[in-house]
């Protein structure tokens, strides 16, 4: 947005947020100053579930205008009193580290953390005049303890930068914003010394005393600000970049390279013991001369009869699949457009809202494909089929959802999602999705179904008992663990993204994570089910589903690790939000990676059964 010399910057809040709670509150929630009049902002759908509220503050601020000192709402002579109850709410605040969350021209404010740098070396001289590490931190704290008392952060000292920009002929420069800090200070009331104009004059540094807030009585607090500009050379196109720098994106291209040898490593094995073994194995069955010989021997000819055989409740298996291929739809092209710089953090709640879009417009082919496996598994009920599809993995999603939002309701925290977004949300499932997995679903069972290239026979052949190894836990254990070695690193980035308030914008690290984890659960799945049909079991349909998610299982695992060793949450509803929603990450991520291993392992068995002679 273009401004004028000494045009109006508007200040608004956004939310308080705590990575040791997980609650968000809107602004007002606590006794700040506020403004005539109170006036918030219309989110979108993806800023009313993160918790954003967005309204405007009394902060005047003017383009290219210091002030030194400014009171907000009140007088020295009748400072603003906190109520009892308002004193204990903001202590309790302050004890549980909350961050305020403000911006300027949508820009978000940082506050400046300066580290003394490492690798300076030298004696004290050059010691001090060396460079400092700078890094940001979303927001200013609350306030701060120290032996027990509690201490208000009253006085905000704001730092903007802006970007001039030359306009030809007569008219007045544009300035732009282009990064937005603050210092936040703790001055006691006494100290300040201020006139009825509202002016005042903060203590010298030395001397001043911070503002306690006392949780047992009435408090009286001065609330100041008051505003620097800098002019800065970023233009107006960088200006996010101070907020996404990272000082490790080394580790990105280490975990990179490191997913690149694990899916190299497991290609090699994979073309040495498959594709070896599968031409011997093909050879040999396919000789004619020595049928007899062929006959005595084991392996995963002798299933041709049964491997195609369907399952067990084929109806919940051909949903779930559907579900997941709505998921890898979904995923695949959000992070792509997220790559391709269309959800930057700059637009609020845009990832969100088009992940949620998505996923409902992506029914269409969760639909196809469902109806299609459900067709070949020689299932019938096809309305049932597609009702089970539309609601079985959405239901358990909402359901959920719904119980972790009334425990946030209960905190009257503004992470609840409102009653009427709910109905929004309700109304999208039931009028995008359902219809368009309906459709899809009439659409893949009235199509062919997959053609297996072998007839199955009409009595199941016995399962000979199977080796400790072929255990369907150990298997999961097996399975999951290359996939996930590919993706932990990144996995570490997005837990710090939604737990600790941290930007994540690497969509293009995460893209290519996404790939080499594509194709890592497909080589994995495709080993696992060659070994379970060699040790003759053709149950192989629910068995490669559940084991190709075995990821999921170390993403519950490190999910748990995180929880214990990053996080500082220590009640109870916070714990159970963290969990309640680490489970939904942890089944969309099942029902995705066995997807992916399913239809990798399903494409394979239908290849090599296709490439023997069976009479």
């Amino acid at each position: 947005m273009n401004f004028h010399q000494n045009s109006p910057v508007d200040i608004k809040a956004v939310k308080l947020t705590s990575s040791r709670t997980q609650l968000p509150y809107e602004y007002y929630s606590l006794p700040f100053c506020r403004p005539d009049e109170v006036v918030y902002k219309g989110e979108n759908l993806g800023e009313v579930l993160r918790g954003d509220r967005i309204v405007n503050t009394p902060y005047t601020v003017l383009m290219n205008q210091d002030r030194k000192c400014q009171l907000v709402c009140a007088t020295p002579s009748e400072p603003k009193k906190l109520t009892v109850e308002e004193s204990k709410l903001m202590a309790e605040r302050i004890q549980e580290e909350y961050y305020v969350h403000l911006i300027a021209d949508n820009l978000p404010v940082a506050t400046r953390l300066e580290y003394p740098n490492r690798d300076a070396g030298g004696d004290e001289e050059q010691r001090k005049d060396m460079v400092k590490d700078v890094q940001f931190e979303h927001g200013y704290r609350l306030g701060f303890t120290e032996n027990s008392k509690f201490y208000l952060h009253n006085h905000l000292s704001f730092i903007l930068y802006y970007h001039r920009e030359k306009v030809e002929g007569e008219e007045e420069d544009n300035y732009r914003v282009v990064r937005f800090e603050v210092v936040p200070q703790s001055v006691k009331t006494e100290d300040l010394k201020a006139d009825d104009k509202g002016t005042c004059v903060l203590p010298e540094a030395s001397g001043s005393v911070p503002q306690e807030i006392d949780p047992s009585k009435e408090n009286s607090v001065l609330f100041t600000y008051s505003v620097h500009w800098e002019e800065s050379e970023v233009k107006w196109a960088s200006r996010w970049d101070t907020y996404l720098t990272m000082s490790d994106v080394q580790i990105h291209w280490f975990s990179i390279v490191n997913s690149v040898v694990v899916v190299f490593f497991l290609s090699g094995i994979l073309s040495m013991i498959i594709i070896r073994t599968l031409r011997k194995d093909i050879a040999n069955y396919n000789r004619e001369d020595d049928i007899e010989d062929t006959m005595e021997e084991s392996g995963w000819k002798n299933v041709h009869g049964d491997v195609f055989r369907p399952p067990q409740y084929p109806m919940i298996l051909s949903s779930l699949l559907g579900s997941g291929i709505q998921l890898f739809c979904m995923v695949l092209i959000v992070i792509f457009v997220a790559m391709l710089g269309m959800l930057s953090p700059s637009s609020r709640g845009a990832l969100m809202t088009t992940a949620c879009f998505l996923f409902m417009f992506m029914g269409l082919f969760g639909g196809y494909f469902a109806g299609r496996l459900y067709r070949t598994l020689k299932g019938h009920r096809w309305r049932k089929g597609a009702f089970c599809t539309a609601m079985l993995y959405p239901g358990v999603v909402f359901s959920i959802c719904f119980v972790l939002n009334c425990f946030i309701w209960g905190e009257h925290s503004s992470g609840a999602v409102p009653f009427t977004t709910m109905l929004a949300l309700l109304c999208m499932w039931f009028g995008i999705s359902m219809p368009l997995v309906y459709l899809g679903y009439y659409f893949g069972f009235r199509k062919q179904p997959y053609d297996n290239p072998v007839r199955t026979n009409q009595i199941p052949r016995q399962v000979p008992e199977q080796r400790w190894y072929m255990n369907k836990f150990v298997g999961i254990l097996m399975a999951g663990i290359l996939p996930f070695g590919a993706m932990f690193i990144e996995l570490f980035f997005i837990f710090s993204a939604i737990w600790e308030n941290q930007f994540y914008y690497l969509f293009g690290f995460l893209f290519l994570v996404f790939i080499i984890l594509v194709v890592s659960c497909s080589q994995i799945s495709i080993v696992m089910v060659y070994f379970q049909l060699c040790a003759e079991d053709y149950r192989w349909w629910w068995r490669t589903f559940l084991v190709s998610g075995g990821s999921a299982f170390y993403v519950l695992v490190y999910a748990i690790f995180y929880f214990v060793n990053k996080l500082d949450i220590v009640e109870f509803i916070p714990s159970l939000l963290y969990f309640g929603y680490t489970a939904l990450m942890v089944l969309s991520f099942w029902l995705l990676t066995g997807t992916i291993g399913f239809y990798a392992a399903y494409m394979f068995i239908r290849k090599i059964y296709a490439a023997v002679k069976i009479d």
